[in-house]
């Protein structure tokens, strides 16, 4: 059982325990508060043997992770840690989080503009506030705390966080309609701190989410009722996030095969040139490279079926206009369809008279010198005759069939 140290939010440590082999599909397990990461001792057993890669930090302030100097408990402080670990892992975990643990995981899968996880567990979703169940939440809380106090497992400066239930609650609802991975939560059926009502509330508002219920758990159903929900936690991830990578065979179904193409990352452009009457056509395409630099040689291929293929087709000239992260737009605009997409669009012309557009990332203005037939795209290959780039911008990613951005450590 290695220990790894992570570099949290401000340059903290957090202390985790890793199981199993790296190479296998990670699983990321949160403790919840006034808990370590002992806790998670038997599920990550149980998914390392079953081929995961397990990692088990602790949180700040709590067991061999660092104590911040500010004092900062707020969920800001927490998220920023879990993001601040995510980056340093080596590909993107199922997160497991028991209680707060999996709060702070919703907060941060769901505020992301890129996906961060491929998967989500949630243990007891926080309650809905009313006088009564606050009280529950409050006597639970304390009892842990009694539970623990003897064995400094956490900083007592925790205590002085405060968290705002109520707050809480409208910032994970937000956060749960923006969460496109697989996510379950299992809900003990005795817990006092939340209802089946909340329970369903909370899912309803996720795209793509289960409930399981194990009878007889109850607040820390993870661990009260361990074999019961490791059983459920490995049928989830096995079933979502199989252990084993898809494959595709020849004559196999398609769209695994459009998957796989799509692990490779690509930049976005936009192609352009005119048609027979000297009107301005262009498209959406991200299937284009650099051949040679000498002579200078790019290629795009055009689907078979795009309704511009025509005006490529009988060309002499074509532009390859890169896109940059402020993009999008243009991007959504050349990919739609029975739409004006010059007139909203600043363009201009260079000396082959297609359309170049304005402020771009690079331009390439480009004179046709072949095409080839190849299933169902054909491939244009044009010479530069004229480019423009710019230093300042970064450009607009394209990866598994979503936009994305460069990230800088």
């Amino acid at each position: 059982m290695p220990t790894r140290i992570f570099t949290g939010f401000g340059g903290l440590k957090i202390v985790a325990d890793t199981y199993g082999d790296e190479n296998d599909p990670s699983v990321l397990l949160l403790p919840g508060g006034m808990q370590t990461r002992q806790v998670w001792k038997q599920a990550a057993r149980s998914m390392a043997q079953a081929g995961r890669f397990v990692i088990c930090p602790d949180l700040r302030g709590h067991g061999d992770s660092g104590i911040p100097d500010d004092g900062n408990y707020t969920l800001d402080s927490f998220i920023a840690d879990l993001i601040a670990v995510l980056a340093q892992l080596s590909s993107r975990p199922v997160i497991v989080g028991s209680t707060l643990g999996g709060w702070i995981a919703l907060s941060a899968l769901g505020e992301a503009e890129e996906p961060l996880a491929t998967g989500l567990v949630l243990t007891n979703p926080p309650p809905e506030i009313t006088s009564q169940n606050a009280k529950a939440l409050n006597r639970t809380v304390e009892k842990r705390i009694d539970e623990q106090l003897a064995n400094n497992f956490y900083d007592k400066k925790i205590l002085d966080g405060g968290f705002d239930f109520a707050d809480m609650e409208t910032r994970l609802h937000d956060a749960a309609k923006r969460l496109k991975i697989p996510t379950l939560i299992v809900r003990g059926s005795e817990t006092t701190t939340s209802s089946p009502q909340s329970t369903y509330k909370l899912a309803d508002l996720v795209a793509n989410c289960e409930v399981a219920e194990i009878e007889g758990g109850g607040h820390y159903v993870a661990f009260d009722n361990a074999d019961d929900f490791n059983a459920v936690l490995l049928e989830f991830i096995e079933r979502h996030i199989p252990r084993r990578a898809p494959e595709y065979m020849s004559g196999s179904d398609a769209r695994t095969l459009r998957d796989a193409m799509g692990c490779f990352a690509t930049g976005i452009t936009v192609i352009t040139t005119t048609d027979r009457n000297g009107k301005p056509v262009g498209l959406t395409v991200n299937s284009f490279t650099s051949v040679s630099l000498d002579p200078a040689l790019v290629l795009v291929c055009l689907d078979r079926k795009a309704n511009t293929l025509t005006a490529f087709q009988d060309a002499d000239a074509f532009a390859v206009n890169i896109l940059h992260i402020g993009q999008q737009p243009i991007s959504n605009l050349f990919a739609a369809k029975g739409v004006d997409r010059f007139s909203n669009t600043d363009w201009e012309k260079w000396d082959q008279g297609v359309p170049i557009v304005s402020n771009s990332l690079a331009n390439f203005e480009c004179v046709k010198r072949n095409s080839i037939e190849q299933g169902d795209h054909i491939i244009f290959v044009g010479e530069v005759v004229r480019a423009r780039f710019e230093q300042r911008r970064d450009p607009l990613l394209y990866y598994s069939g979503k936009y994305r951005r460069l990230h800088f450590n």
